[in-house]
Order: structure tokens, then C-alpha cells, then sequence
């Protein structure tokens, strides 16, 4: 389930929130009803973004070693071929 919490909570309720938090779960904090920001343990930011950069850093090589450049248009025409072709 979903933790969606005031952004006051963080410092109402914080001993709480890094209960939470250090279980792995993550929460959402709002702002008079709105989305603010997300609260996540360091582990768990880690694993997010750790296989990103290693995405990120093999299309940099990859771009180095490719001097095909394709623009906004051509990418999301491309995009749309494979989602038609994946609907099939």
C-alpha cells in the first residue's frame, strides 16, 4: 500500500517516517494536498539509480562510438512504430 503522508510529518513524526522508511517502503509527503517529494533509505535510492547509471554510461559510450544523431521527431516516430508493432 501506498504511504502518503503530510510534509509536516517530517518533523511531527519523524522517528515514525524512518521507521518506515528503513523498512524498505517508501513514502509520499504532500503539500496542502499535493505531491512534494519522496522520502526513500539511501539503499533503496542506491539500487534505483545504480543500474540508471550504468544505462547512462553505456549511452555515452555508445554515442561516442556513434556519430548517428536522430532528432525529437524521428525518436518519438520510431517510438510509435514500436508500440504499434508491440499491440499487434
Amino acid at each position: 500500500m501506498i504511504d502518503i503522508r503530510p510534509v509536516s510529518d517530517l518533523r511531527n513524526k519523524f522517528p515514525e517516517l524512518e521507521k518506515v522508511v528503513k523498512s524498505g517502503k517508501t513514502v509520499f509527503l504532500t503539500k496542502n494536498g499535493y505531491g512534494s517529494m519522496v522520502v526513500m533509505s539511501l539503499e533503496k535510492y542506491a539500487s534505483i539509480t545504480e543500474n540508471l547509471e550504468l544505462q547512462l554510461d553505456a549511452a555515452d559510450e555508445d554515442a561516442i562510438k556513434n556519430p548517428v544523431r536522430y532528432t525529437t521527431e524521428e525518436v518519438y516516430s520510431n517510438l510509435d512504430k514500436l508500440v504499434a508493432e508491440h499491440e499487434k
